[in-house]
């Protein structure tokens, strides 16, 4: 006899519909089972055995065929455990086939018949509403996952003989609602302020324009100077998360199988914080079935690279495509995927291997050979798809202890900003956005078109960017960045016109664009530059 199950199989961030065909013929008792799974998914002939046995049911006695379709799809994991123990019930007869028309399943059997959460169930729930699946059979631990996705109907089961009573009589499937979200104060770096940080009033305000403009952030300093404590607090001034973003967030972290049981749809932006010595598939995602990295990890959050210099090279150059794209592709032999990673990237490093070149009290003891092969691991390419490049210095005695500092930066007494002051800033900023950018896209998203549309580029702001591109020797993607900049500034000020203050101040953040003049001559630059204060920096002709 012949019975099918519906399923699905998870590609990428996607999940796949898969027909599990059951059927039993004259022959040895066996099970074989067919249709490209992996290790984990040819190993279910065992528990299945088992699970039917000690939850009552009768095995059967005779060679049973199990395919899972189509045949040319690669399965991952135990998750097709459920689906074929029910086609093996539904083809020995134990179960009415009229009653599993329309329903999807899926879950690991233990030996004793119980089931075991997995990973992706949100993903293959939105795959079974779009199939216009009648109710979706997961194990309980993910039950409340499943809810999440609206006008699908949820039945969460313990064990393999709940099962069977489930689809013997649908009332007795206890309602299942979506967990509470995760609270917005929840995530890593949520909790801290902005106002801790002291001094670096540069590096704070390129804070503030990069979650403005969801802008790429470099930020190079020595040892303590607050480059951490910065990247850090850059989750607390994002918009929170509007619920579609949310929804794929929480898709990503479920295919990874990070989501817990218990968690609802993630509402608070992410930080990833991966080591330096992490491989190109940590970062990226990949493997012989693709699952998703930190970068995907980051999705709709910051990604932050701290020490980034200390990352091998050929690991950091494979993040230019997605930076640029918002997305990343993992091409295998039979199957190309698909993960999303629009992320603000903040990186972080130090001036020199030993970290004080350029300090006022520190010598450096590098040769200069050392610290132009330091910054040799970093790509002109990579460099150029960083928007705001700040060069941070060491903190003052006074500033340290939350005195004016002796410079008198900073506007005397009054204390810094707090996350929420500077938040509601970016809020109000993004709204404009909102209202000018096509399907209200942070000015960073905009294509060359619509940025050459809504740019709106003042006369003399215009003379000083061409100055600018040619003082400077800009490639094409910087100068296009530049101006991007400069409308987000021109944004947080509540300016329609893009004036020539504001090109001025966005100069200020391309720290590294001659890169290949040497690292002691561009440093040394840098720190100049911040010891003159902001309306010096807003003098700057480029």
């Amino acid at each position: 006899m012949l019975a099918r199950c519906n399923s699905a199989a998870l590609l990428g961030l996607e999940a796949a519909p898969v027909v599990v065909e059951v059927d039993i013929a004259p022959g040895l008792p066996a099970l074989q089972l067919v249709g490209l799974s992996d290790t984990a998914g040819r190993e279910s002939r065992e528990r299945v055995r088992a699970a039917l046995r000690n939850s009552g049911f009768r095995p059967p006695l005779t060679r049973v065929i199990v395919s899972l379709a189509p045949a040319d799809l690669r399965k991952e994991g135990p998750a097709f455990d459920l689906p074929i123990a029910l086609g093996v019930l539904l083809a020995s007869g134990q179960l009415d086939p009229q009653r599993l028309i329309g329903v999807w399943s899926t879950g690991e059997l233990g030996l004793d018949g119980t089931l075991r959460p997995g990973r992706g169930t949100l993903a293959l729930a939105l795959a079974a509403r779009q199939a216009g699946a009648r109710a979706l059979v997961v194990p309980a631990a993910n039950g409340a996952e499943a809810s999440l996705v609206e006008g699908l109907t949820v039945w969460p089961a313990e064990t393999l003989q709940q099962v069977a009573q489930l689809l013997m009589d649908p009332a007795l499937a206890s309602p299942c609602r979506p967990a509470a979200d995760r609270p917005v104060g929840a995530g890593e770096g949520a909790a801290a302020d902005l106002a801790d940080v002291r001094g670096q009033h540069h590096g704070r305000r390129a804070l503030e324009i990069a979650a403005a403009g969801h802008h790429h952030l470099l930020l190079v300093g020595p040892p303590g100077s607050g480059k951490t404590m910065l990247a850090r607090r850059l989750p607390g001034l994002l918009p929170p998360l509007p619920p579609e973003e949310a929804l794929e967030l929480t898709q990503v972290v479920s295919v990874a199988g990070l989501l817990s049981g218990e968690a609802g749809l993630i509402r608070q932006r992410p930080f990833r914080a991966p080591h330096h010595s992490c491989t190109a598939t940590a970062l990226v995602g990949g493997g012989a079935l693709p699952r998703p990295g930190e970068l995907s990890l980051a999705h709709h959050g910051v990604l932050f690279l701290d020490e980034l210099a200390e990352f091998q090279r050929a690991v950091l150059d494979q993040l230019r495509e997605p930076l640029e794209e918002g997305e990343v592709w993992i091409s295998r032999q039979r199957q190309r995927t698909r993960f999303p990673c629009r992320i603000a990237l903040v990186a972080a490093t130090n001036p020199c291997p030993c970290g004080w070149f350029g300090d006022p009290l520190r010598s450096c003891q590098c040769p200069e050979g050392v610290r132009q092969r330091y910054w040799a691991r970093l790509s002109g390419p990579l460099l150029d798809r960083i928007d705001l490049q700040v060069v941070m210095r060491r903190l003052e005695a006074d500033e340290l202890v939350g005195l004016p500092a002796a410079s008198g930066e900073g506007g005397g007494h009054s204390p810094p900003p707090s996350s929420g002051a500077v938040a509601e800033r970016v809020r109000q900023a993004r709204e404009r956005m909102t209202r000018r950018n096509p399907a209200g896209q942070a000015n960073s998203a905009l294509t060359g078109e619509a940025l050459r549309q809504h740019l709106a580029l003042s006369a003399a702001a215009l003379e000083r960017w061409r100055g600018a591109i040619r003082q400077r020797r800009l490639s094409a993607r910087s100068a296009e960045r530049l101006v991007r900049v400069a409308r987000t500034i021109a944004d947080l000020e509540a300016s329609n016109e893009v004036q020539a203050t504001h090109l001025a101040e966005a100069l200020t953040y391309r720290s590294f664009d001659q890169l290949q003049t040497g690292t002691d001559q561009l440093l040394s630059g840098g720190n100049q530059l911040l010891g003159g204060g902001k309306q010096q920096v807003r003098g700057d002709t480029g």
